[in-house]
C-alpha cells in the first residue's frame, strides 16, 4: 500500500488551541491544566479505501506516519438471530476479533489490535526509542503481536495473573518483552510499573488514552459501522475498563458529522461496567464528575472479583476534559452495571443466536444493551451498535496450535524506579536495543530474579 503521511493538527480539548504534533505529544505542552488532546484531521470528508488496506482503509482519520503489516479492520454487520431475540429491527454488531466467514481476522481476537496498528503507526521510522505498554491482557497480546510482526522494540507490563492473556500462533520475535507485577496485583498496578521507565531517555510511554493514535485507532470501529449502515447510528454500547474506546467513538461522531454524508445525530453513549468494580458507573450516577472516594485496597480487591478482568482499570479518564464524563454529557448518554453471572448469559447467548464465542467483556455490552431495553432506553426501529471488542478466541485455538510466553521479570509493586529502570535497560541490552555506553550495571544486590 502507497501511504503518505496523514495531514492533521493537535487540539486542547479545554483551551481549542491548536498545534503540530512535534513528534510523540500526548498533551499540550503549553498548558498546565488537565485536559485530552484531540486530532483534527485536514481531510473532512474521509475516503473509505478498499479492504485490501487493512485497518488503514480508515487512515484519512488516523494520525499515522507509515502503515504496517498484517491489519485487518473491524467488520460491521446487520443482525438477524440475537435482533429477534431483543426485539430489535435495527441492531447492527461491530466485531473485532477472529470470524473468517465475515471477514474478521484479527490474529489476537481483539479490537485492541484497531490501538496496536495506529499507535505503532505514529512512531517515527526512525525511532530508537523502546514502547512502553502497561496492560490487563488483550492490549498487551496485540500489541506484543504487531510489533513482532512489524520488528518494533516493546515492553510489556502486566499483572502476573493475566499471563494465560498472552498466547500467540507462533513465537514472538526477540524486540518484544514482558515484565509483571506479582500475585496479587491489577491492571493499575502494571500501570504504575510503566510509570516508572519515564526516566530513562531510553523508553517512550504508549500513553494509553492521553494517545490521539490509541483513541482514533478504537474509532474506527465507528467508522465501520458507519459505513456498512450509511448513517450515524442513534446508540452506542460497549463495555468499558477505561472508556477510552467509548470515548473515541464520541470524537468520530464529532468528525462524521463534520464530514456531513452520514446525518446530524449524536449517538447516545451506553458504555457498561462490570460489578463490583463499576468505580464510573457509580460516579455519573451520582452525576459527580470526579470517581468517588474509595480506599486503593478495596478498589484492587474488586477489580479482582469482576470476570471481565480487561474492564478493571482504576484511573480511567473519566473527569479529565475531554474524558467519559464529558462525552456522555454531550452524548445525552447513560451507563450500566451488569453483574458475573449476568455477563456469562450474554456470551451464551451471543454464541447460540449469533455463532461464534466473544470474550466476557463483549458479554456486559450485550447483558446492557438486554437491560437498556428492559427500561426502554432504546425503542424498538433505533439504529443500534453494539460495539463486540473482542471474539473467535475458542475458534482460534481449536484451528490453531498457540504458544504461551515467560515473563523476563517479575517486580515488586514497591520497587525503585531506578532498579526497574537497570533491569529493563540491561534486558533490551542484551539484544542490542539500547547501546551499553546509555545503561548503568546494577549492584549485584539489586537484582531481581529471573522468572
Amino acid at each position: 500500500m502507497k501511504f503518505e503521511p496523514t495531514k492533521y493538527k493537535l487540539e486542547n480539548i479545554s483551551t481549542s488551541r491548536r498545534f503540530d504534533d512535534e513528534g510523540w505529544l500526548l498533551t499540550d505542552p503549553q498548558s498546565d491544566k488537565p485536559s485530552l488532546i484531540r486530532a483534527i484531521y485536514e481531510k473532512k470528508q474521509i475516503e473509505f479505501k478498499d479492504d485490501s488496506c487493512g485497518i488503514y482503509k480508515f487512515s484519512d482519520w488516523m494520525p499515522i506516519h507509515r502503515t504496517l503489516l498484517g491489519s485487518c479492520a473491524p467488520i460491521t454487520y446487520k443482525s438477524k438471530h440475537l435482533a429477534k431475540e431483543f426485539g430489535l429491527s435495527n441492531l447492527y454488531i461491530t466485531f473485532s476479533g477472529y470470524w473468517p466467514e465475515i471477514g474478521a481476522n484479527m490474529q489476537t481476537c481483539s479490537f485492541k489490535e484497531t490501538e496496536a496498528y495506529t499507535v505503532c503507526g505514529r512512531l517515527p521510522k526512525d525511532n530508537k526509542k523502546i514502547l512502553v505498554v502497561a496492560s490487563a491482557g488483550n492490549t498487551a497480546r496485540a500489541f506484543a503481536q504487531v510489533c513482532s510482526n512489524n520488528n518494533i522494540p516493546l515492553l510489556i507490563t502486566i499483572p502476573q495473573e493475566q499471563l494465560d492473556a498472552l498466547w500467540f500462533k507462533k513465537p514472538l520475535n526477540d524486540c518484544v518483552k514482558f515484565i509483571c507485577t506479582p500475585p496479587g496485583s491489577d491492571y493499575y498496578d502494571a500501570i504504575a510499573l510503566a510509570g516508572k521507565l519515564v526516566g530513562s531517555d531510553n523508553f517512550i510511554d504508549e500513553g494509553g488514552a492521553k494517545n490521539v493514535a490509541r483513541r482514533d485507532g478504537m474509532a474506527t470501529t465507528v467508522l465501520s459501522a458507519t459505513q456498512f449502515i450509511g448513517k450515524i447510528p442513534d446508540f452506542y454500547f460497549q463495555a468499558v475498563g477505561s472508556g477510552t474506546g467509548t470515548i473515541a467513538a464520541h470524537e468520530s461522531n464529532i468528525r462524521l458529522i463534520e464530514d456531513g454524508r452520514f446525518g446530524n445525530n449524536m449517538m447516545k453513549l451506553i458504555p457498561s461496567q462490570n460489578v463490583p468494580f463499576t468505580p464510573m458507573y457509580d460516579a455519573w450516577k451520582a452525576q459527580s464528575r470526579s470517581l468517588l472516594p474509595i480506599c486503593e485496597d478495596e478498589a484492587r480487591q474488586k477489580a479482582l472479583k469482576v470476570d471481565a478482568k480487561v474492564l478493571s482499570n482504576r484511573k480511567p479518564p473519566f473527569s479529565v476534559p475531554g474524558g467519559l464524563f464529558d462525552s456522555l454529557k454531550a452524548s445525552n448518554g447513560d451507563m450500566i452495571a451488569i453483574t458475573n453471572e449476568e455477563l456469562e448469559l450474554g456470551c451464551q447467548l451471543f454464541e447460540k443466536l449469533e455463532g461464534i464465542d466473544i470474550y466476557s467483556a463483549s458479554g456486559v455490552a450485550v447483558e446492557s444493551l438486554r437491560k437498556a431495553i428492559e427500561k426502554n432506553i432504546v425503542a424498538k426501529n433505533d439504529i443500534i451498535m453494539l460495539n463486540i471488542t473482542g471474539g473467535g478466541e475458542l475458534r482460534f485455538k481449536r484451528e490453531h496450535k498457540c504458544v504461551s510466553i515467560t515473563p523476563d521479570f517479575i517486580f515488586d509493586i514497591d520497587e525503585s524506579p531506578k532498579n526497574v529502570i537497570k533491569q529493563v535497560e540491561i534486558l533490551f541490552h542484551k539484544r542490542e536495543y539500547i547501546p551499553f555506553k546509555k545503561i548503568t550495571e546494577p549492584n549485584k544486590k539489586e537484582l531481581i530474579a529471573k522468572v
